[in-house]
């Protein structure tokens, strides 16, 4: 028998913490927990002291980003790979968080024998994602290259984060284009911070010569 992958757990609620401990208590000869952290600053700390195999992650930790997580702990601990473990059955997630450097994206439907299975095969440098994405998956990534889909989502831009883009790009303040989508002026912030995240700029202005440099609105 080989050596146990060894994973640090990250989940903001407790009884996942607990339920994925009990879980993989069952496997202790292929698979050991040497800690877990329910934020984004423990599970830093965590992963960079211990430098485990696997870290199996939440896309949402609270106010918090997994995906923003999981980038960091891409840099800081590239020999520790990121599973992320998500409740979220959309496959715009999964390229997502594989754009951020995971190995795996899975559901929280997993039972033992296959999350440990998964786990295993992350650790020995292969990407998985669960089989009822795996499908949708291709089928988005052969309309996506046929330009399909709405401007952006080639760059993992939601629908709504498109128009929000769009709009920025017409010259409109966060107050006019509140108005306009029937959106909180905090949403559209909230909007406006994920696609920055994704087009990998950090301001307005920045965002618009993106958008217009690869000609997502003419």
């Amino acid at each position: 028998m080989g050596t146990p992958v060894r994973v640090v757990l990250v989940d903001d609620h407790e009884m996942i913490l607990a339920g994925l401990q009990a879980m993989l208590a069952g496997f202790a000869g292929r698979v050991r927990v040497v800690g877990q952290a329910a934020t984004s600053e423990d599970a830093t700390r965590l992963v960079t002291t211990l430098r485990p195999d696997v870290v199996l992650l939440d896309v949402r930790l609270g106010p918090e980003s997994g995906l923003d997580l999981c980038r960091a702990l891409t840099g800081r601990a590239p020999s520790s790979r990121v599973v992320f473990l998500s409740v979220y059955d959309d496959e715009q997630y999964v390229f997502e968080a594989l754009r951020a450097g995971a190995g795996g994206y899975l559901l929280k439907r997993v039972d033992g024998p296959e999350l440990v299975r998964r786990l295993e095969e992350v650790a020995r440098g292969e990407t998985v994602v669960d089989p009822t994405l795996a499908g949708r998956m291709a089928v988005t990534a052969a309309r996506l290259t046929r330009g399909e889909f709405w401007p952006g989502a080639n760059r993992g831009l939601t629908q709504r984060e498109s128009e929000v883009l769009s709009l920025l790009v017409g010259g409109l303040s966060n107050k006019a284009i509140a108005a306009r989508l029937v959106l909180s002026e905090e949403t559209v912030k909230s909007h406006l911070r994920a696609l920055y995240r994704k087009l990998e700029v950090a301001d307005r202005s920045a965002a618009i010569a993106v958008a217009l440099r690869e000609g997502l609105f003419r």
